[in-house]
Order: structure tokens, then sequence, then C-alpha cells
């Protein structure tokens, strides 16, 4: 006897596709919220609570969504994608091969993305000092997750003196190139910053 064919169940994969699109919805509408505001009456004088009126959400489903104000604008959510970048990266590439790479993959993930190349975004982040302070927090969390690849990728120990003054003279070096950026968008960012590694790999010459 023929033992009857059980159709897959493709309602779950449905049921999931259509969480995730909710939930980026609902974090846009968040997002658009907050920035209509920030520019109405300013990032200090704007409150969670206004924000979540605005957006039409609840007190709780804002926090559901973002930890604090300061992450409706530091937060790009794509870590998925800088994760993914990580692991496709191809074995035997010399320190400063790797980090053109990553510079080179991080930057066109971002400016991929409508939000994290948002200039407003960016300018926010600038001109607010809290809004500074997170994200050198973010920065600082960046250049330890980097510190942690190179070590697994080069062998290194992640203490080892000359893993750590590499890391800090380059992430030192391309931070500060970054915080110059007025269009994330513009393509000659990435050609400057991936000029600015050549020069620190000849041994900076004047």
């Amino acid at each position: 006897m023929t033992t009857p064919l059980t159709p897959p169940d493709t309602t779950r994969g449905r049921r999931g596709g259509l969480r995730e699109q909710h939930k980026a919805r609902t974090r846009a509408a968040i997002r658009a919220a907050a920035m209509e505001l920030f520019a109405q009456q300013g990032y200090a004088g704007t409150t969670v609570e206004e924000i979540a009126a605005r957006a039409e959400v609840s007190h709780t489903t804002f926090f559901r969504y973002f930890q604090s104000k300061e992450q409706v604008v530091i937060a790009d959510d794509l870590d998925d994608q800088r994760t993914a970048a990580l692991a496709a990266i191809p074995p035997g590439l010399g320190h400063f091969d790797l980090i053109r790479h990553l510079i080179t993959t991080h930057y066109r993930i971002a400016v991929a993305d409508e939000w994290a190349s948002s200039t407003r975004r960016q300018q926010l982040i600038h001109d607010e000092p809290l809004l500074r302070t997170a994200y050198q927090l973010e920065s600082d969390r960046a250049i330890s997750a980097i510190t942690d690849f190179f070590a697994a990728y080069t062998g290194l120990r992640v203490d080892d003196l000359r893993l750590r003054v590499f890391i800090a003279a380059v992430s030192g070096v391309v931070f500060h190139i970054a915080d110059t950026i007025v269009d994330p968008t513009d393509e000659r960012n990435l050609s400057t910053l991936l000029e600015a590694v050549d020069l620190l790999e000849s041994g900076l010459p004047l």
C-alpha cells in the first residue's frame, strides 16, 4: 500500500515572513515618527512617549523594538549582513588586505541600506552630544568584535600587543575619517578610507 504524500506545511514560513515584515514596518514607523519629532522640537525635547504616540504604538511596544531613544537613531539592523560578510571572507589574506576587505564590505552594506546611509541620521548623530556618546560606545563594541575576528583569522591571541596596536592604529584613522563624512552614499568616501589604509601600510610617508 502506498503511503499518501503529506504536502509541505508552507503556512509556518508564511507566518514567519509576515511577522518579520510587521516588525520591519513597526521599526520603520517608530524611526519615521522620531525623526519628524526631532526635526520639529529637537532631539533633547522629544520623549519616548511622544515618539510612541506619533508612531501609534504603545510605550511597551516601543521598548520591545528599541532599548532607548538613542538606539532609535544609532541602531541600523545590519548585524546579520555583517556577520554573513565576515563568514564569507576567504582565508589567507594579509592583515592589510583583510582590513581593506572589511572596510569595503561594511561600507557597501551600509550604503545599500536607506536608514544606515541617511544623511539626516548622520547629521543628527554628529550634532547631538548624547548620540555622539552612544555612537562612540557602539564603535568601541565594533572595534572589540573586529579584534576578536582578527585574532581568530590570524591565529594571534586577542591580547597580542602587535594585534592591539594594529587595530588601534587602523580604527583610529578610519573612525577619524568616517567622522568627517557628510554624504555616506558618496563613493569617494570609500576611496579615501582605502587610501588611508595604503598610507598606514607604506609607513605613513609625508
